[in-house]
């Protein structure tokens, strides 16, 4: 999925990009709107936000935020792509909250506003790739059900929704398959099902990680970023991947100048082979996959492989006849790969989407 030979930091998942912003009708947040809305009331709703942190797999501390209401049963758990932080997703936070839901938001381990995990602090790693799925699970048993209607009464009423983007789909799935019965039901947006080799053979790319990540080991005391792979950098909106919106990628861009604590350059080597195993597990575990699963495909998405995503629905969907309507993702034709960050005529769809998806699987 992700692409793993280039000199690109874009290669892995969403990384420099962050963003913001309603319909013609009033429904979501629009482009045209979103300059003057950072200042009104996407500001005054962010201001109300609780922001806080737990400790996760080996006291790790996970930073989150969570935008509530009393009145809201209903909770939406996002689970952030690679390189992400919660600081990005103010205008989805905003427009999914107006639509009557509890929103959380999870930085996980070594990115975003949580604890990095190496010396140097723009290194892309993880220790083990399900620890973020402990991580996530925890989260959700800890924190995010005390605000998801009765969680008394231990029913479907007491759990979450996921929607998951990039890498964060892959983390979803993980943690659905080590803790089944844990949410309603799940979205995944541009899900980093497998990393994309490129024009790379499977045997020579799981090669030249497998044997990095070893010599790694053998001859380094932390891990070492992979081919091609730097700190962080931006890119131009001209050549960047990921959107197709210029104030949305702007605005993302603009985040992480203002935040420096948030930047994430590419990544290391062990993480590619950790996520070489979460592919490898992902399949092996499809039958554990309960909730029901819808994948979002971006049909121009060159950052993770929609061909794995394609082939993870028609399995799910042989085992679990709800998951992958059709046995296919539902895609959004020439949209880029940040699809709840893109222009309008990919986006307001997209939401749309996830939250009929959600609707129907509320009860």
């Amino acid at each position: 999925m992700i692409k793993i030979i280039t000199l690109s930091v874009l290669l892995i998942l969403g990384l420099n990009n962050m963003t913001l912003a309603q319909s013609n009708t009033g429904e979501y947040s629009q482009e045209s709107e979103l300059s003057s809305r950072l200042s009104t009331d996407l500001k005054q709703f962010w201001q109300q936000g609780l922001f806080s942190s737990f400790k996760g797999v080996d006291k790790t501390r996970i930073n989150y935020a969570a935008f509530t209401s009393d009145i809201y049963q209903e909770c939406i758990v996002l689970v952030t792509g690679r390189s992400e932080s919660y600081l990005k997703y103010q205008e989805l936070s905003f427009d999914l909250h107006q639509q009557g839901y509890n929103i959380y938001i999870i930085d996980h381990r070594g990115q975003g506003l949580s604890e990095r995990l190496l010396k140097d602090k723009e290194k892309g790693y993880v220790n083990n790739f399900d620890d973020y799925a402990h991580d996530l699970k925890q989260f959700i048993r800890d924190i995010v059900i005390k605000n998801c209607t009765d969680n008394s009464l231990e029913t479907n009423l007491s759990k979450p929704h996921l929607l998951a983007h990039s890498m964060g789909g892959a983390i979803a799935v993980r943690m659905m398959q080590l803790y089944p019965n844990t949410v309603k039901s799940a979205v995944l947006t541009s899900p980093m099902i497998a990393v994309n080799n490129g024009n790379i053979p499977n045997w020579l790319a799981k090669t030249i990680i497998y044997s990095g990540d070893k010599l790694d080991s053998w001859f380094n005391d932390q891990a070492n970023y992979f081919i091609g792979q730097t700190g962080f950098s931006k890119t131009p909106f001209a050549e960047n991947e990921l959107s197709q919106s210029t104030i949305r990628y702007q605005h993302f861009i603009d985040v992480y100048q203002q935040h420096k604590e948030i930047q994430l350059g590419g990544v290391t080597t062990h993480w590619l082979r950790e996520a070489l195993i979460a592919n490898k597990n992902i399949f092996a575990d499809l039958d554990k996959l309960t909730a029901p699963i819808l994948v979002m495909q971006s049909g121009s998405d060159t950052v993770v492989s929609n061909e794995a995503q394609n082939s993870f629905c028609q399995q799910l969907h042989q085992l679990n006849s709800i998951s992958c309507p059709q046995g296919k993702p539902f895609t959004l034709e020439d949209a880029f790969h940040e699809l709840m960050f893109e222009q309008d005529q990919y986006r307001t769809p997209a939401i749309r989407k996830a939250l009929q998806w959600f609707k129907e699987h509320s009860l």
